[in-house]
């Protein structure tokens, strides 16, 4: 074995070898147009066969026979296809998941018009911090308080680089060495192993925890309220529910019991959301504008889940507290810079022209079964020539992602395939691995491709990656 492995790899071209006929190769012509294309060519065709090498060493299938006479055309397609694979580390991806809000896959899709909008204001000049009427400098805030205000009924408004930036600074301005009162319920851990009780840390508060994990009472709150005290914080359980033998204390509680102690409320509401998912059959839950209507000194939430838009930590709250957080040094260093502050402009303006549905985040949550049935179905019979596997039309459930909605299941169709020669697993990879990554489910035998979160041109894409197995 060891002797055929030997014979195997003499048996691979040298770089400068595959280059050679790769000049004489028409199809090679659009990649090797100067000697600054050299450089890339070369790069690819080393990968290449690293992992012929690789290869070679984990198995021997063949005769070296078989071997040798498909060897240039395995290299040669698998080299073009690399070529072809834009050659940056972010790189589009299909999302056949069923996750709207896929942390992995970059949370909210922007709208068409929004992306125009902000390549408009990234290719050419903007009045960022000028005020275009006085000639001066003016505030980059601007831009969106009023929006901001109009859409919550807040009296002022401000914007950071995300929703844990939002409570860090909220912890450094107001609670420096100071108490902040929290639920035990409510001590969750987000994406990336980031927790709030170490995010309060960071922002130099000294957290007090009341209730138990299950409940917590207003009286709870109301006994650990001394003079250290320096607000009292609601945080959105997120990505997780604790459901049976539950109490918890609403926002306009505590803002009643702040009243009364001189003690101001604040909330992170983790996704929020200015639309009421109820009528979709999502289950009850306190809009941005009812946070604010119910009194709180400032509240908290992040721009790039249900929102729909870029990623950003939005505060929107009383004048007297965003002054605040505006004089805080540390707001320079968690600013937003132009094209998302361009991106939430677009996606608020959506949001105050009633234009809900152009927004991809409400569009995949609201579309009809009938019309994912229909999608799945075209995707199946898209796919019904390919003789090398099986695909079928299936029901199954999609997720919101993103914190939001955990334990909700979403009704959805999906297009079911099965390899028939290998299994799941390696089509799974082969799938992810193409010059468009395709990320899907598996699901028992078969990988699951939930058309819900598929884009135009996904099907076409999907359709000719699957031509290729073999």
């Amino acid at each position: 074995m060891q002797q055929e492995i030997h014979r195997r790899l003499r048996a691979l071209p040298a770089v400068h070898e595959v280059i050679s006929r790769l000049e004489d190769d028409k199809e090679f012509g659009p990649f090797m147009t100067n000697e600054r294309s050299l450089p890339r060519v070369t790069r690819c065709v080393r990968q290449v066969l690293q992992n012929a090498r690789e290869t070679i060493n984990e198995t021997i299938t063949n005769s070296f026979e078989e071997f040798e006479a498909s060897l240039w055309s395995t290299l040669r397609k698998e080299i073009l296809e690399k070529l072809k694979t834009v050659e940056t580390s972010l790189q589009r991806v299909i999302n056949a998941t069923g996750v709207v809000l896929h942390t992995n896959c970059g949370r909210a899709l922007l709208a068409p018009e929004v992306a125009r909008f902000v390549a408009e204001h990234a290719e050419r000049y903007s009045n960022l911090e000028l005020n275009i009427k006085s000639g001066e400098r003016g505030s980059r805030y601007v831009h969106v308080e009023e929006l901001l205000c109009r859409l919550t009924g807040a009296e002022a408004a401000m914007v950071v680089n995300n929703n844990a930036a939002a409570v860090l600074l909220m912890m450094n301005t107001f609670a420096q060495g100071k108490e902040v009162i929290v639920s035990r319920g409510e001590l969750v851990e987000v994406g990336g192993s980031f927790r709030i009780p170490e995010v309060l840390k960071a922002g130099g508060a000294k957290l007090v925890e009341v209730g138990a994990t299950n409940k917590t009472w207003l009286k709870d709150y109301e006994e650990a309220i001394g003079p250290e005290t320096a607000m009292l914080l609601k945080v959105h359980s997120s990505n997780y529910r604790i459901e049976g033998f539950t109490h918890t204390v609403s926002g306009a509680e505590l803002v009643e019991l702040g009243d009364r102690w001189g003690v101001p409320v604040m909330e992170d509401l983790g996704s929020g959301s200015f639309f009421d998912g109820a009528s979709l059959g999502f289950p009850p839950e306190p809009t941005i504008k009812q946070a604010v209507r119910f009194g709180l000194s400032l509240v908290s939430f992040s721009g790039d889940k249900l929102l729909g838009g870029p990623q950003a930590g939005i505060i929107v709250g009383k004048k007297v507290f965003i002054e605040k957080l505006r004089a805080n040094q540390l707001t320079r260093a968690l600013r937003i810079d132009k094209l998302t502050l361009a991106a939430l402009e677009g996606t608020l303006r959506l949001y105050d022209n009633e234009a809900v549905e152009e927004i991809p985040v409400w569009r995949m949550l609201s579309v009809s079964l009938e019309t994912l049935q229909n999608y799945a179905a075209k995707l199946v019979e898209a796919l019904k020539p390919n003789k090398r596997i099986t695909a079928e039309l299936k029901k199954d459930f999609s997720q919101v992602g993103g914190g939001a909605w955990p334990t909700v299941k979403l009704p959805t169709w999906v297009c079911a395939v099965k390899p028939k020669n290998g299994n799941v697993v390696e089509l799974e990879n082969f799938l992810r691995s193409g010059p468009v990554a395709i990320i899907t489910r598996i699901h028992k035998d078969w990988i699951f491709m939930d058309v819900r979160t598929l884009l135009g041109g996904d099907i076409e894409d999907i359709v000719q990656r699957l031509e290729e197995w073999n």
